[in-house]
């Protein structure tokens, strides 16, 4: 791919962003590839050593604030007039409710979501406070003559130990797994403010 394509490439992956955004990052990503020609790659080789278009895009929008995404979406209904005015103002009985409840529905699963992981780490220091008690019991029926009890608890004590530390790695690695999912629809509604095509 030659420095032209990517930088055009690029140019038409960002629509949607504020063009003095995309005018800025598109200049840096064609001055590291002149920096790079100037270093004696080719321009081939240039292009490619600064990575794929897809990796740069996701990249910049992941600095780039939804706020300012949104607010460049809403740019062009300025151009339509008070006919795309009135049409908004006289829809927002229609359209406003539904996006609450829809804001609302998607509020409530991931609230429901991090409470389902608050409950298994719940669960987590149970067994873990349940190991730790079994081993004072020990020391009670082993003084008391009642190497059997003592024995029992012990074992039960390993036991519970050993769910612990198994159902604390799950509940970390299920939360990992909430917090990239959140990442990723993040990006997915940035990617919706953004055109793929000029």
């Amino acid at each position: 791919m030659t420095k032209q394509e990517f930088t055009q490439e690029l140019r038409n992956r960002l629509t949607g962003m504020p063009p003095g955004d995309i005018e800025e990052r598109v200049s840096y990503y064609s001055e590291m590839i002149d920096d790079r020609m100037e270093d004696g790659l080719s321009e081939e080789d240039a292009v490619e050593g600064i990575g794929t278009v897809d990796s740069i895009v996701e990249h910049i929008m992941s600095e780039v604030p939804l706020t300012k995404l949104v607010r460049e979406k809403a740019k062009p209904a300025k151009k339509h007039g008070a006919g795309w005015i009135a049409l908004v103002i006289l829809g927002a009985p229609l359209w406003l409710p539904l996006l609450i409840a829809a804001f609302a529905v998607v509020f409530a699963l991931y609230i429901a979501l991090w409470s389902v992981m608050i409950a298994f780490y719940a669960v987590v220091l149970a067994l873990a406070v349940g190991a730790v008690v079994t081993l004072p019991a020990a020391g009670i029926y082993l003084s008391s003559g009642n190497p059997a009890g003592s024995l029992f608890s012990v074992g039960a004590g390993l036991i519970l130990a050993g769910l612990a530390i198994l159902f604390f790695i799950g509940c970390n690695a299920m939360a990992g797994g909430i917090v990239k999912l959140t990442g990723r629809a993040l990006f997915g509604i940035k990617r919706s403010f953004i055109g793929k095509e000029a």
